[in-house]
Formats: structure tokens, C-alpha cells, sequence
């Protein structure tokens, strides 16, 4: 059935769409329409309650808080940053919070049709990098294969070319940044620990990304890849830990397409991705953290606006959506890691979207989760007080947003 499930997915890359379309400040500043030297503030910001059924918990969060700070200096020179703050605050010696820099850098205006950005960036990688905020997508929740297989927000220290091809519906990204690091690869978490995120980042190995985005009205359709290596290390300490060493050594691959459409009330998205680690068993005997040598993942959403032919201003909006995820963060691993059956996942998530204004949502949705089973292997010093796994699970989620 999951199978099927994949093949579904993939069979529908043929429609999917844009939900929301907002101005803010960051907006205007990166469209540079602003009109003379100007410093803009913005943010973005959820919280939701969710509810486990399986666990018999509940747990309310200040998921997110951010703030963007922008500059533009000419009509040629902008600066750009965003500062975060997760779960509302970062206590000594205690789990959970995070205070991040998600983004900072300078843009360099090149010509009417491309610019150079330079710092702390985001590439072009999938939907949710470049429109994470929490008005622009379905859920409580961003979407898993958006989380765990492509990890948003993904950024790191580097340049990117940004641009347009005169007279054809078509833009195109080229970015330089430091790699991954292997050694910080956690099982279960994807490439997530992998990330350096602008802290103390190697330089040793690097990455490139791409991206090529087809544009035609309410359609819009994306192709885009990463390269990159992920040992930092001197060649004397890769070779110790029998690691290739190099700018893309022991590398990383991603893949990903997706696909956007969105007319009158409905709007659909699709997407796919696939990661390969092809020195995974390197890396695991290096460091044992379980590296698989495949990850995929996949998605299909629809949703409709019930507000649309009622309001011709379309200055609210009520969406209800569906959405079908299907992923796997261990679906190959090598001959030294250990297949965790829990990593296979289908989630089933609905709900509704309640827009106010543009800049304000109200969400409710159910995620219904069905994975493989557990694996006696990975199961180290249980609780005893542990219930027994289950390979169903739903959630509840009722939350806000908002951006500015």
C-alpha cells in the first residue's frame, strides 16, 4: 500500500499551487520597491496546541518568533536578515529553544533580470525554503518531507546568482556554501544535524546547489539539486577516520521537483525528493550514527478557498486542504547501519486555513501517521514504563500565525 502510495504522489506532479499571496516588509525590500534609502522591519510567528491521541498528551508552544531587519542602501545594495527565537526562550542547562540568525546577508542588484546575494543563505531548494512563513502554507505543522528529508529552513554561509532569462518564462539559481558535516548526522533526524547553519562552518568542503523554475500564469513547476561534501576535517584526520577528504569529498546528493497551480478558489502542490549517501557505511563506521545511503519523500496537497466566489475582494479566505506525505529517511542502508521500520511514514493531514486578513491565519488539522514497526536492534536500555510502539498515530493541532 505504501507503495502505491509513492507511485500516487508522483503521478500527480502534474498539479499542484500557490496558496497565499501577502506583502510584507521583507517582501518590498527584496522586489527593491522601495522608493529612496529605507530600513524596514517584518516578522513572522506561530503557536499551536497539539494533542497525542496514542500518548494521551498535550503540549501548547511559541513555536516560532522572528524578526527581519532590512536595509536598502541604493537602488544596487540591500541588506537582508531575520533573527529567530524557537519554543520563546533558551534556559541554561535545560532542553529546547533556540535563538538562531535564519538569515543574513547583502544583495547586490546586477541588472533587471539577476542579483548576487552574499552571507547567510537560503537556497533554492523545494517550496518551504524560500515561503516558510506560517501564511503561506497549509498545517500547523510544516510539511515532513519538508522537514526531515529536504531540512527547512536550510541555510548556510556562501554566494548565490539569483535571476531571470530575458523574455522566457524562466528563473534560475546557482549558490557556493559550505557542506555538511557527517559526524554530525543523527539517525532519524535526515541531513538536519548535518547543517552548520553559519557557526564555526568548515570550509574545507564545500556545495552547490541549482535551481530551474518554469513560470506560465497560475502554474509554476521547479527542478533543483545539491551537491556538496561532508567531511571538514585535514586530510591527515579524514584519512585516520577513512574518510575522503576534499572540497566534495564522502558527498551528499539531493534531487528534488515540484510543482505549483493555483485558479479561482483551488490550489494544489507536489512534490518530490530523493537523497543519496553513497559512502553512508564510511561514515557509519566512522562516527556509528546509522547513516542510510537512501532517503526519499513526497507529497500531494489540494485546497479550496470557500470564501472565493462569496468574496470578491478575497480579503479573507477559508481553505480547506488535504494533504497526502510519504517518506522514508532510511529506505537504503548500507551493510553496517541497522533499518529502522519507524523512519517509513505516511501521514494523511487535513484541515482548514482561516485567513482574516492576508497577514493573519487561524489553523486547525488531524495528522493521521502509520509507520513500519520498530526495530529489536535500535531498542538500547528501555523505559519500562514505556508504552508498546504503535505504527498509528494521530495528532490534533489548532494554531495561529502571522507575518508582517
Amino acid at each position: 500500500m505504501q507503495a502505491k502510495t509513492f507511485t500516487l504522489l508522483l503521478s500527480f506532479l502534474f498539479i499542484s499551487g500557490k496558496l497565499f499571496a501577502q506583502q510584507t516588509s521583507e517582501d518590498s525590500l527584496n522586489k527593491n520597491s522601495l522608493s529612496s534609502s529605507t530600513t524596514t522591519i517584518g516578522g513572522y510567528g506561530n503557536a499551536f496546541y497539539q494533542r497525542n491521541n496514542n500518548l494521551g498528551t498535550s503540549n501548547i508552544d511559541l513555536q516560532r518568533f522572528v524578526l527581519f531587519a532590512g536595509h536598502k542602501f541604493n537602488d544596487k545594495i540591500s541588506f537582508l536578515s531575520e533573527l529567530e527565537v524557537e519554543d520563546t526562550k533558551v534556559t541554561g542547562g535545560e532542553s529546547g529553544g533556540e535563538v538562531s540568525v535564519e538569515q543574513a546577508y547583502l544583495k547586490f542588484n546586477l541588472n533587471p533580470n539577476s542579483y548576487l546575494v552574499a552571507g547567510l543563505i537560503i537556497p533554492r531548494i523545494g517550496i518551504l525554503n524560500e515561503n516558510h512563513l506560517p501564511t503561506t502554507f497549509n498545517g500547523n505543522e510544516r510539511n515532513y518531507v519538508e522537514t526531515f528529508i529536504i531540512p527547512t529552513t536550510w541555510r548556510e554561509l556562501g554566494v548565490g546568482l539569483f535571476g531571470s532569462f530575458n523574455g522566457l518564462p524562466l528563473n534560475y539559481s546557482v549558490t557556493l556554501m559550505n557542506g555538511l558535516n557527517g559526524g554530525g548526522f543523527v539517525h532519524g533526524t535526515g541531513l538536519e544535524d548535518g547543517k552548520f547553519e553559519g557557526k564555526n562552518a568548515s570550509a574545507n568542503n564545500l556545495a552547490v546547489s541549482a535551481s530551474l523554475q518554469y513560470y506560465q500564469g497560475n502554474f509554476k513547476a521547479q527542478l533543483s539539486g545539491y551537491y556538496g561534501g561532508t567531511v571538514g576535517e585535514s586530510k591527515r584526520r579524514a584519512d585516520s577516520l577513512g574518510l575522503n577528504s576534499g572540497i566534495f569529498g564522502t558527498p551528499v546528493a539531493l534531487g528534488e521537483g515540484d510543482i505549483q497551480y493555483a485558479k479561482g478558489g483551488f490550489s494544489a502542490r507536489a512534490l518530490a525528493t530523493i537523497v543519496s549517501i553513497p559512502d553512508a557505511s564510511s561514515i557509519n563506521r566512522a562516527f556509528a550514527n546509522n547513516t542510510p545511503k537512501t532517503e526519499y519523500g513526497a507529497y500531494l496537497e489540494l485546497a479550496y478557498d470557500l470564501l472565493y466566489l462569496s468574496n470578491r475582494s478575497h480579503a479573507q479566505q477559508f481553505i480547506v486542504f488535504a494533504r497526502d506525505e510519504r517518506f522514508d529517511m532510511n529506505y537504503q542502508v548500507p551493510s553496517n547501519g541497522i533499518y529502522d521500520g519507524t523512519l517509513d511514514q505516511n501521514h494523511i493531514v487535513a484541515g482548514f486555513s482561516y485567513l482574516p486578513i492576508k497577514n493573519v491565519i487561524i489553523k486547525a488539522d488531524m495528522r493521521f501517521i502509520t509507520t513500519g514497526k520498530q526495530s529489536a536492534a535500535l531498542i538500547v536500555n528501555p523505559n519500562p514504563a514505556a508504552l508498546p510502539y504503535q505504527v498509528n498515530n494521530n495528532l490534533f493541532d489548532l494554531g495561529i500565525g502571522y507575518s508582517f
